[in-house]
């Protein structure tokens, strides 16, 4: 009973552990669960310009930190000749290049991909304080507060009076003058953000880039985040609009200057931006290269090595495959897992090929071990010479399909000699001592587990999950310890019982 309780517990920590893997890489790390899905992946290029003074320079640039709606792949820069350094202060990341001495233009480039990704929230920043005292001048301290009251008599909440000032700047209200007086002092997100100051709604200005695929020398905007109680607003002050549309990339979030310049002057900051629908399977390769977490995953091996292990973790789910048919259906197969090996030259030969293949080497090879079997070898010298025939008889037909024009029996060789010769060797044994009725079951068993397993490994969303998610194989190891536990009766055994079902009738 307790070795009984050790299995359970076991199967129970490899089901929990593989599909927590599982579950992490899918949720988290943004792996597909099925093939062809597609992300939506936007590469986006910065250009830093200015006239250096022939002095120390120092250019600092605001980078896309506490991202919502999209996550960080990967950043790049061209500067040759500067120093660069990331920085982490306490309003966000910042990109430093710094150089001894400059002349004439420069140019610096920024580039990174941001992978769309819904799930992603960025942490609510607090609230800044309001200012103590907004300063106006003559008489626009005026103006401002009878818009302000104006629109105040119109709202119920801070977000409601911000989009009803927001309305009023942005020309709806009908010329009014003292809007218009405003307007004549300053710009529209920097009055906006005054007047909302005025009127005791904490607000800041934000930096965001409008995402259209292929275009060129683009600015950021700025956009007005409104505090009230427990959420933030993002609110358009050129439309009066709230909520953040779904191509707004803020790229500066903290209120702080975007672009910062020492020793140079006529700074400018354009962009350009790409969009790319690239599968998912790429997508979240990148992502996990973001992480850093590549190096506990398949993906950072060479591709030799990861094509390998591409088959070599489909080897599970064909045990699988046998283990049920085995244990559950009752199929005899001539060796445990030699129909799983089969299976596998059948995915580098096509089914029909490799099943006409199999039959021409063993049926061949059946006859010759017949006539061996007359010299009383001895088993390690028979085995050998099976071997040996097995090699001729695939060389052979290779030859031969090559001379007729048939180029698909060159695959032939893709076929495992040394099972190929183990398979003929337990058949020939199994037909002198059981007879050609019981080589026929097995082999048919062997054939029709070996299709099956084919049709589960060649699946393309089986093919996925596995070199995927790796969770996959423990899950795989949980569900074959408990058919491993399985006493019961085959279905093919319930034959046996038909005669009682008949006498009962």
């Amino acid at each position: 009973m307790s070795r009984r309780i050790s299995l359970y517990v076991m199967v129970a920590i490899f089901l929990v552990a593989g599909l927590g893997l599982t579950l992490y890489r899918h949720i988290e790390l943004q792996v597909p669960w099925t093939p062809g899905e597609t992300r939506q992946v936007w590469h986006v290029e910065a250009l830093v310009g200015f006239e250096a003074q022939g002095e120390p320079v120092k250019v600092t640039l605001a980078l896309p930190d506490n991202l919502d709606g999209y996550r960080l792949l990967s950043e790049h820069t061209a500067s040759p000749g500067y120093g660069l350094h990331y920085v982490d202060t306490e309003v966000g990341r910042r990109a430093e290049w710094t150089i001894r001495e400059a002349r004439d233009q420069q140019q610096i480039y920024y580039s990174a991909q941001f992978l769309v990704d819904d799930d992603t929230r960025g942490t609510p920043a607090p609230a800044p304080q309001l200012p103590e005292r907004v300063v106006w001048e003559h008489p626009l301290g005026t103006a401002a507060a009878q818009v302000i009251e104006s629109a105040r008599q119109r709202s119920a909440d801070s977000v409601s009076l911000a989009r009803e000032i927001a309305r009023r700047i942005t020309g709806d209200a009908g010329g009014d003058e003292n809007i218009r007086l405003l307007k004549s002092r300053f710009d529209t997100p920097a009055l906006l953000l005054r007047l909302l100051h005025q009127a005791g709604v904490p607000a800041r200005l934000e930096q965001g880039l409008m995402l259209e695929d292929g275009r060129r020398r683009q600015e950021l905007e700025p956009w007005v985040v409104i505090f009230d109680a427990d959420r933030q607003v993002l609110l358009d002050p050129r439309t009066g609009r709230t909520g953040q549309p779904d191509n707004l990339l803020l790229w500066e979030t903290a209120g702080q200057p975007v672009l910062e310049l020492v020793g140079g002057s006529g700074s400018r900051l354009s962009f350009s931006m790409l969009r790319r629908d690239e599968p998912a399977a790429i997508a979240a390769q990148n992502n996990l290269q973001a992480g850093g977490v590549l190096d506990f995953s398949i993906h950072s091996l060479p591709l030799e090595e990861q094509a390998l292990f591409k088959n070599i973790l489909l080897i599970p789910i064909g045990a699988l495959v046998t283990v049920i048919l085995r244990i559950l259906i009752g199929i005899r197969t001539s060796g445990t897992f030699m129909p799983v090996l089969i299976a596998m030259a059948f995915m580098h030969t096509t089914l029909l090929t490799g099943l006409v293949a199999f039959l021409l080497i063993v049926s061949t090879g059946l006859m010759i071990r017949s006539y061996l079997s007359r010299l009383n070898l001895l088993l390690v010298a028979r085995v050998s010479a099976v071997i040996i025939t097995v090699i001729l008889i695939i060389s052979g037909y290779s030859l031969l399909a090559y001379r007729l024009g048939f180029n698909e029996g060159l695959v032939i060789t893709f076929f495992p000699m040394i099972i190929l010769s183990w398979t003929i060797e337990r058949m020939s044994i199994l037909w002198e001592e059981e007879g050609a009725r019981e080589v026929l079951i097995q082999g048919g068993g062997s054939l029709l587990t070996a299709v099956l397993a084919y049709l589960a490994m060649t699946h393309p969303v089986v093919q996925h999950l596995t070199f995927n998610f790796l969770g996959v194989q423990l899950i795989l190891m949980a569900l074959i310890l408990l058919l491993g536990n399985y006493t019961g009766y085959r279905l093919l055994e319930l034959r046996r019982f038909s005669p009682l079902g008949k006498a009962a009738d």
